[in-house]
Order: structure tokens, then sequence, then C-alpha cells
């Protein structure tokens, strides 16, 4: 019963967000009593926390299982984004926004464990593309990882990029290519380019 709250709460936030969804909307969309909710989350904050960690332990796995495929790095890169847009389903709520304002401890949280693996993650895949040939040899990975970091998450800011302008598929679309002309090599192009016609929406 605990994951089935999770994943339809998990649900409804991403839909219409933290702060618009209600314990009874929840126990409605079950068919549960609430009282069946608070046998195991003892109030919102406490649901909102283990659904935002379960959000990010099941894209942590998804992202392992693509790492261990041994795609090159470009490759690697769009299977990720694939993967997280799949499983933010387009954040037509602006969930993080709603995250920040109203629960910003349980925000920085989740900032710090995103950066933590997104961190080595990205540094990984920089070193890879290096020894590869389809990155430039003279980047400063320290510097690539934490920008490419703020740049994920500074897109999702809807005060910048109002979703009514900007769908999050276009932003991410726009900010991974970006990304990538900025270090690839002739080669490493030609695989974005690939990349590019494969992934078109």
């Amino acid at each position: 019963m605990e994951k089935k709250i999770l994943e339809k709460s998990n649900e409804l936030f991403l839909n219409l967000g933290f702060k618009s969804v209600t314990m009874d909307e929840i126990a409605s969309a079950l068919g549960v009593s609430k009282k069946t909710i608070y046998k195991y989350f003892k109030n919102k904050t406490e649901l909102v926390a283990a659904v935002t960690e379960y959000m990010f332990n099941t894209i942590c796995k998804g992202i392992d299982c693509i790492l261990d495929s041994k795609m090159n790095p470009i490759e690697e890169l769009f299977s990720i984004k694939k993967l997280v847009m799949e499983h933010l389903k387009d954040e037509k709520s602006s969930p993080q926004f709603q995250l920040q304002k109203y629960y910003p401890k349980i925000y920085t949280s989740l900032k710090h464990k995103q950066f933590d693996i997104m961190q080595g993650c990205i540094i990984d895949n920089l070193k890879s593309g290096i020894e590869l040939g389809l990155y430039r040899k003279n980047i400063d990975l320290e510097f690539i990882s934490r920008i490419y970091f703020n740049g994920v998450t500074g897109i999702k800011d809807k005060d910048l990029f109002p979703l009514n302008n900007y769908s999050m598929q276009t932003l991410m679309n726009y900010y991974l290519e970006y990304h990538l002309r900025g270090i690839c090599t002739e080669k490493g192009l030609l695989e974005l380019e690939k990349q590019l016609k494969n992934n078109q929406f």
C-alpha cells in the first residue's frame, strides 16, 4: 500500500503541484480513506519528502542502467534526458518551483543529493568523451560539470522560462544541444547531429 500511495501522490504532485494537491484528493484518487494514508505518513510534509526521495531513487536506478549499457557519451546524455522527461512528465505544474517555495528544507536536501549524483556522472561522461575524441581535450571538468548542473536546474525557473512559452521538453532539448556544442570536437558534432535527428519530437 505504501508504494501505491507514493506512486499516486507522485503522479498528482507532478500534474497539479505539491501545494495544490490535498491529502483528501490523494485518498480519493486511491479509493481509500485519509486515515489509511496517515497510517504510513503522519502529515503531508512527510509524504512530500517520501515522494521526492522515491522519485529521486527511481531516476537514479534508471541512470545506473543507462551507464551500465556503455553507450557513447553523447548518446548517454540524450538517453538520460529522455529517462528524466519520462519520469517528470514535462513538469506541467512546475513542481520544482512549488517544492522550493512551500517545502524549502526538502528542496535544499534534494538539490544537494542531485548535485552529488550529477557531478560524478557528468565528470565521468566528460572524461569518456575526451578519451573517445568526442569532446575537446582542454575543457575544465569541474567547471563544465558545475555549469551543466546549474543550467539543468536553472531552466526549471518558471520566472525565467515561463511554461506557456516553453515546454520542459523543449528547454531540455535546447539546453543539451547548447551544452554539447560548447564542448564537442568535429567528430563529436557529427555524433550530436545524429542524436538530434534520432531524438526529434
